[in-house]
C-alpha cells in the first residue's frame, strides 16, 4: 500500500502556469455554473486525463490542454529560486550555461513554456481520452461522436509560438458514431492490434466494432472491419447467421434485451497475459450481466511471441485427453474441433515481418482465421457465485469493470526446452486464473474468480445447431471477496465511479468517485492462494483455503475525500499513475476547475537521481526533516468565488430586447415587472446560496485548520521531548536543567550500576545451575577412583556385601599380617646388610657357595627398600580408613 508523501504539489496550484492546465475555459462559459447543470443531468463516464510518459493531456469542454509535468515543475523551481536570490546547483544531467540563456530568452521571445492547446473539431464537450498503446493516436470521444488525433511531437511542447495548434485528425465513423445513433459506452485500444493502431468502439445499444485505423489509408477511419450486434448474437444459433448491427436506427422498437444489454463499460486484460486472456473482451451491463466475447480480433493483428506457442500447446493438450473420453460431451468435442482449425489457419499461414515503432522489436502479422467463423460466441450472462443479495438497486447497477489476465505458464511453455524465457517479472507473477473486478453505482466493488476460464468458442454448424444449441451451459464467475469503497451518506444514484490501472503491480488499482479516490490492492491473497493452487500437498488445503478466503482480504486505501459541500456533485476524472525518476510516483486527477494530485513514497530505489559532490556547496547533503506529520490536502476556496454574476447578462439582455423600455422607466406593478423580478430573484437566490455555502465552509475550515494546528503542534513537541530524552537536554529531577556532563556522569553512572547488576544475577545464575547439573569427570578423577576400587578389593575382597564387623575383623588381620611381615622383611634386610659389610672390609667368609655380585645384591636391596616403603605407605592409609571406619 502506497504512503502519501504530500498532496497537491505548489507548481500546480494557482497562481502557476501549472494550474492553468486545469482551469475552465472564460470564453465558452463565462459563468461556469451552466457545466454543473449540464453535467450532474446526465451520468456518464469522465476519463477526461491521458498521458504519454511524463505528458499529459486535458480536456476541458472542447478543447485539450498538453503539458509536460517536469517541465512545468522545473520551471516553477527555478523561477522560486530566482524570486529568492538562491543559487541554484546544477545536476550532471541538466543543461549547460548557454542552453539556460536559450532556454530564457525563448521565454522572452514568446515561445512556448511546456504548455500548448490542441483544438478539436468536436461538437460537445469530451468526455474521454484515450492514447493507443504506441503513443502514436489518440481517441478523443464525446457522447455520440469520436475523433482520432495524430499526436504531435513532444519538440512543439517548446516550439517558437504558444499558439493553439490543430494536429492532423480523422472522424472516425462520420455516419455510425453520430447524434442520431446510440451514445458511447467505451473506447479502447485493442492490445493486440498491428503497431496499437486498432479501435474497439462499444455502443450502448450492445454493438461492437473494430476499427483499424491508419494514416496511409482516410477510408479505413469511415468504415469498421468488424461489427457485433450483441443482441442478435446472443440469440444466434449458427455460425451462417448475419450478425452485424442494422443500418436502420428510425424503427427502432421496444426490446426487453435493449433495456438488459445496456452497455455500461468493456475491457480488455493486458498484453502480457496468458491464455486467451488478451484476445477476450468483457462486457458490463448497467442492469449487473456480465458478458465475454473471445476471440475478438482485428482482421490483422499482432500477438507476443509467447501467446501462439502457449496456446497450441493447451489446445493440443485437451484434444487429446477428450478425445476418446466417452463421458466428454459433444459440445465440448466440437469445441476442442473447432478451436483445432482456429490454431490450424495459424499454423498455415506465413507471418509477415514488419519493423516495429522505435525501440521495439520487429512485429510478426498475422491475419485472422477464417475458421471456424470471424464472429464469436457471446459467453454469458456469467452467474455471479456467492454473490451478496442486496435490496439495493445501486447495488447490482454496474459502472465499470477491470480485467486481470491469468499469468503466463512458462513452465508448460517451456518444458524440454534448455534455454529459460526472457521476459518482465510482471507477466510472469500473480494467479494462473483471471480476475474480474465490477463496480457499481453505490460503490460496491466485487472481486470475482474465473475458475472455469475463459475459451474461444463460436456457434456451431448450421447442420449440428439443432442438437448443440441445447447443451449450451451458463458460465459463471466465484465471488471471492465484496467490499464497499462508500459510506451510505456519499451514495448518489448520479455518480459514476471507475477503475484506473496502478503503474506499480497489475493486481493493484484506483477506483475514482466524485468524492473520494481509493487505492485498492489484491496483493495480500493473490500469491497466497496461487501457492495453494500449484502446491503438490493436498493434505490441509482445504483447510488452508478457508483460513485464506475468511482471513486477510484485499486492502484499501482512502487516498482523497472531497469534503467540500457545494462540490459534492462536481465530477472527478478517472485518476491516473504516473512513476517517473523527476515526478516520483504520483497520481493526476481533476474536478472541472482545480487538479488534484497525490504524491506517494517511491516504491523502488530505482529513481533516486544521481548528483555530484560538489566541495563548494552543501545544501544536496543537508538533513531531510523528520516524518512526523499527516499530509493533508490543500485547501482551495471554492470557485464559487472566481465566478461572475449572471445578473449582468440578463440586465444586457433587457436592454437589447423588446422590453428595452421598461429597464429606464419607473416600477410599475405589471405582469412583465412580475416575470422580470422572478427571473432576477432566481438568479440572485442561486448566486447567494452558493456563495453562502461557499463561505460557510471557509469558516469550517478555519475552525478545522486551529484543531489541526494544535494538533500538529503537540505531535511536534513530542518528538522534542523523545529527541531531548535522546540527547539528554531534557530536565533533571528537580525540574530545572540538567547540563551535559552531568547528564552524561549521571548516564555512565547508571550504566555501571546496571552492570554490576547484572554481574551479580549472572553469578547467581551461575551457582544455581552448577547445583543443578552435574559436570562429568575427567580423566585423571575417572583413574582415581578405579585405583581406589582395586584397593578396595584387595583390602577387602571380593564381598563387599559383607557386615561391617566382619570387614572391620578382617581388616585388622591383614593389618597385623602385613605388620609382620614388615618385620621380618627388615629383620632379614638387616642381616643380610651386615653380612655385606663384613665381607667387604674382612677376609672371604667360609661360605663359599653364595657368590653374589655386589651391584646386584645393591639392586635387590633398592628394590626391597621400595617395597617396604609402599608398604608403609598403604599400611598408613588402610590404618586411618579403618579408624574412620571404627569412629562412624
Amino acid at each position: 500500500m502506497p504512503k502519501i508523501k504530500s498532496y497537491t504539489p505548489a507548481w500546480l496550484l494557482p497562481p502557476s502556469p501549472g494550474h492553468d492546465l486545469f482551469a475552465p475555459n472564460t470564453t465558452e462559459s463565462p459563468n461556469g455554473s451552466s457545466y454543473t447543470s449540464n453535467a450532474s443531468s446526465k451520468s456518464s463516464p469522465r476519463r477526461t486525463l491521458a498521458r504519454r510518459g511524463t505528458e499529459v493531456f486535458i480536456a476541458v469542454g472542447k478543447e485539450i490542454r498538453w503539458a509536460d509535468l517536469v517541465y512545468l515543475k522545473e520551471r516553477w523551481q527555478e523561477k522560486q529560486a530566482e524570486g529568492r536570490g538562491d543559487v541554484r546547483i546544477k545536476r550532471e544531467d541538466s543543461t549547460s550555461p548557454g542552453d539556460d540563456e536559450l532556454i530564457r530568452e525563448s521565454l522572452e521571445d514568446g515561445h512556448a513554456e511546456g504548455f500548448r492547446t490542441i483544438t478539436t473539431s468536436v461538437g460537445s464537450d469530451i468526455q474521454q481520452l484515450a492514447i493507443s498503446p504506441y503513443a502514436d493516436f489518440m481517441a478523443v470521444v464525446t457522447t455520440h461522436t469520436i475523433r482520432i488525433i495524430l499526436l504531435p511531437d513532444s519538440s512543439h511542447l517548446t516550439g517558437p509560438s504558444p499558439d493553439a495548434i490543430k494536429p492532423k485528425s480523422w472522424t472516425l465513423g462520420p455516419t455510425t458514431h453520430v447524434m442520431n445513433r446510440s451514445p458511447i459506452a467505451s473506447a479502447l485500444w485493442h492490445p493486440l492490434g498491428v503497431n496499437g493502431a486498432a479501435l474497439v468502439t462499444v455502443t450502448k445499444d450492445a454493438v461492437v466494432r473494430v476499427w483499424e485505423v491508419s494514416q496511409k489509408d482516410r477510408w479505413s477511419f469511415d468504415s469498421p472491419s468488424l461489427t457485433i450486434d450483441l443482441q442478435k448474437l446472443a440469440g444466434g444459433i449458427s455460425l451462417e447467421q448475419n450478425f452485424a448491427a442494422s443500418p436502420d436506427v428510425t424503427n427502432k422498437g421496444f426490446s426487453p434485451d435493449s433495456f438488459e444489454m445496456d452497455v455500461a463499460a468493456a475491457c480488455f486484460a493486458g498484453r502480457g497475459s496468458g491464455g486467451w486472456s488478451p484476445m477476450t473482451l468483457w462486457i458490463a451491463m448497467r442492469e449487473g450481466d456480465v458478458y465475454a466475447l473471445c476471440p475478438l480480433l482485428p482482421t490483422q493483428w499482432a500477438p507476443p511471441p509467447t501467446l501462439i506457442p502457449s496456446l497450441s500447446i493447451s489446445i493440443v493438450s485437451n484434444l487429446a485427453a477428450i478425445e476418446d473420453d466417452p463421458n466428454v460431451s459433444e459440445q465440448a468435442k466440437l469445441l476442442a474441433t473447432q478451436q483445432l482449425d482456429w490454431m490450424s489457419d495459424l499454423d498455415n499461414q506465413e507471418p509477415r515481418v514488419i519493423e516495429g515503432p522505435p525501440g521495439e522489436p520487429p512485429t510478426e502479422i498475422y491475419a485472422r482465421p477464417a475458421r471456424p467463423g470471424e464472429v464469436p460466441r457471446l459467453q454469458g450472462p456469467f452467474d455471479l457465485e456467492l454473490s451478496p443479495e442486496s435490496e439495493d438497486d445501486l447495488d447490482t447497477e454496474l459502472t465499470d469493470i477491470f480485467a486481470i489476465g491469468q499469468k503466463l505458464d512458462t513452465d508448460e511453455l517451456m518444458m524440454g526446452e534448455d534455454e529459460e524465457l526472457e521476459m518482465e517479472d510482471v507477466e510472469g507473477e500473480g494467479l494462473s486464473i483471471s480476475v474480474v473486478c465490477l463496480l457499481s453505482s453505490s460503490g460496491q466493488l466485487r472481486v470475482c474468480l474465473d475458475l472455469d476460464g475463459v475459451q474461444a468458442q463460436w456457434l456451431p454448424p448450421r447442420h449440428k445447431s439443432k442438437v448443440m444449441g441445447r447443451l449450451v451451459g451458463q458460465p459463471s464467475l466465484l465471488t471471492f471477496q465484496s467490499m464497499d469503497i462508500l459510506n451510505s451518506l456519499e451514495v448518489t444514484e448520479d455518480a459514476w465511479p471507475m477503475f484506473s490501472p496502478d503503474v506499480t503491480s497489475r493486481y493493484s488499482f484506483f477506483v475514482t468517485h466524485p468524492c473520494s479516490i481509493t487505492h485498492i490492492s489484491l496483493s495480500p491473497w493473490v500469491f497466497r492462494l496461487e501457492s495453494e493452487l500449484q502446491g503438490d500437498s493436498q493434505a490441509g488445503s482445504e483447510f488452508r483455503i478457508d483460513l485464506l478466503v475468511n482471513g486477510q482480504g484485499s486492502t484499501r486505501e482512502r487516498l482523497y475525500t472531497n469534503t467540500a459541500q457545494d462540490d459534492a456533485q462536481l465530477p472527478l476524472s478517472a485518476a491516473v499513475a504516473i512513476h517517473d525518476p523527476d515526478l516520483g510516483y504520483f497520481l493526476l486527477s481533476a474536478t472541472p476547475f482545480d487538479p488534484i494530485a497525490v504524491v506517494f513514497d517511491t516504491p523502488d530505489d530505482e529513481f533516486i537521481p544521481m548528483r555530484s559532490i560538489s566541495p563548494s556547496f552543501e545544501k544536496d547533503a543537508e538533513v531531510q526533516p523528520l516524518d512526523f506529520y499527516e499530509p493533508r490536502p490543500v485547501f482551495q476556496p471554492s470557485h464559487v468565488f472566481d465566478q461572475s454574476s449572471a445578473l449582468p447578462d440578463l440586465l444586457n439582455r433587457l436592454r437589447t430586447g423588446r422590453h428595452k423600455m421598461v429597464v429606464n422607466q419607473e416600477v410599475r406593478l405589471s405582469p412583465l415587472t412580475l416575470q422580470l423580478f422572478t427571473e432576477s430573484h432566481q438568479i440572485l437566490s442561486d448566486e447567494t446560496h452558493r456563495l453562502g455555502v461557499a463561505a460557510s465552509e471557509v469558516f469550517r475550515r478555519c475552525i478545522q485548520l486551529q484543531a489541526e494546528l494544535k494538533q500538529q503542534i503537540n505531535k511536534a513537541n513530542e518528538v522534542k521531548a523523545r529527541v531531548e530524552a535522546i540527547t539528554g537536554e531534557d530536565q533533571g529531577e528537580g525540574g530545572e536543567p540538567e547540563s551535559s556532563n552531568a547528564a552524561i556522569e549521571r548516564r555512565i553512572q547508571n550504566a555501571r550500576e546496571r552492570g554490576e547488576a547484572l554481574g551479580q544475577r549472572i553469578e547467581k545464575m551461575r551457582k544455581i545451575v552448577s547445583k543443578a547439573t552435574s559436570r562429568e569427570l575427567s580423566d585423571k578423577e575417572k583413574a582415581w577412583i578405579q585405583e581406589v576400587n582395586n584397593l578396595e578389593v584387595n583390602l577387602l575382597g571380593s564381598t563387599a556385601t559383607a557386615d561391617g564387623t566382619d570387614r572391620i575383623a578382617q581388616a585388622k588381620r591383614r593389618y597385623e599380617e602385613v605388620m609382620r611381615l614388615r618385620d621380618e622383611l627388615l629383620d632379614e634386610a638387616e642381616k643380610l646388610g651386615a653380612s655385606t659389610g663384613e665381607g667387604e672390609e674382612n677376609v672371604r667368609t667360609p661360605t663359599t657357595d653364595l657368590r653374589i655380585p655386589s651391584e646386584l645384591r645393591k639392586a635387590k636391596i633398592g628394590q626391597v627398600k621400595g617395597l617396604i616403603e609402599r608398604e608403609t605407605a598403604l599400611v598408613d592409609a588402610v590404618k586411618s580408613r579403618l579408624e574412620r571406619l571404627s569412629v562412624g
